[in-house]
């Protein structure tokens, strides 16, 4: 197992199981983890990667690594509807007819980027502006991020809770562990110890909070009780999106609701010290584990830096701890 867990290849896991990092573009994370599972008459991936040549390329010499090619893929297990788990799945359905299917959940999201040619501006733009970072927008505009919609279609089928997946050794629970989207699942294989758990739980950095073409009303309260319903489960293998394979769930878990415990009462005093707006708190926040300041981000972190400050502020206003009112279409807290 090599040190860098984005080097390309194909890596064993488990029996019959295959971790097969993708590439990424333009991103800090630089790969995103999909799994292979061997199936009775092909494979079951779990993620698919970003439409992107490379990744495609990538993808293919990795199963020919197991004695495989892209037309043994039947079928895609997407744990949530972010780009670089679901567009690749989209491109090698139409080229062999794969099936994709994803939580329930999701639906409107899917529904809202594939319409959003037709939308006068892009929900992420709504949302920013709601949270007093209109600055933000200027900037995303002006860099001019692609936000093609021809790489997305409909899945041929819909997750719910508690559904299971048989497969030709393996039997998959689909948990719904909304949070990081509204319709994030995870494949939990308890007979074999595994969970392939999409970015629900990372092993080295927090998932972001709040970014969606649906906002759910409370992103981070869901989250957190998403984290406690993954750590009332047995301790499985991590088997992350990004990231190297963990041994243990609950102790990734038992962190990341630490780490999100910290930045409320952060949050919190960002408001104490005179912040009004999500934008106005993000500023002052710190980001990134090298707890860099909110002006050192590029325009896209910046915008993910204020949709995951809205969220604690949210959770924070739930609590009795702030209040919130609109002002001007502006949602202002105050203590």
């Amino acid at each position: 197992m090599p040190d860098d867990w984005t080097a390309p290849g194909v890596y064993a896991v488990a029996p019959g199981v295959h971790r097969i990092p993708l590439p990424l573009p333009n991103d800090g994370l630089r790969a995103v983890n999909v799994y292979a599972v061997e199936d009775a008459d092909g494979l079951t991936l779990v993620d698919s990667g970003w439409a992107l040549t490379l990744a495609r390329e990538r993808l293919e010499d990795a199963l020919h690594g197991i004695g495989r090619e892209l037309g043994d893929v039947r079928r895609f297990l997407v744990t949530h509807v972010h780009r670089d788990h679901y567009t690749l799945g989209v491109v090698l359905r139409r080229a062999f007819g794969s099936r994709i299917v994803i939580g329930r959940g999701e639906e409107l999201s899917l529904r809202r980027i594939i319409g959003s040619a037709e939308q006068p501006e892009s929900p992420h733009f709504v949302e920013l502006r709601r949270d007093g970072a209109g600055v933000v927008v200027d900037r995303l505009i002006a860099v001019g991020r692609d936000e093609r919609t021809n790489d997305w279609e409909l899945p041929d089928g819909w997750l719910d809770d508690g559904d299971e997946i048989e497969l030709r050794d393996h039997t998959l629970r689909v948990v719904h562990t909304p949070g990081h989207t509204r319709g994030h699942v995870v494949f939990a294989e308890l007979g074999k110890g595994l969970l392939f758990a999409g970015d629900h739980v990372l092993p080295h950095i927090t998932p972001s909070i709040g970014f969606e073409a649906a906002r759910a009303p409370l992103p981070l309260g869901d989250f957190l009780a998403s984290l406690r319903t993954v750590r009332a489960m047995p301790d499985l293998r991590l088997l992350p999106a990004h990231g190297p394979v963990a041994d243990s769930t609950h102790a990734r878990v038992d962190e990341l609701i630490a780490h999100h415990e910290r930045r409320l009462d952060e949050s919190l005093k960002a408001v104490d010290d005179g912040a009004s707006t999500a934008y106005e708190a993000a500023r002052i926040l710190r980001w990134t584990r090298r707890l860099r300041p909110f002006d050192d981000l590029d325009p896209y972190n910046q915008m993910l830096a204020v949709m995951e400050t809205a969220a604690h502020l949210d959770v924070l206003v739930r609590d009795g701890r702030l209040v919130a009112s609109d002002v001007d279409g502006v949602t202002h807290y105050a203590a």
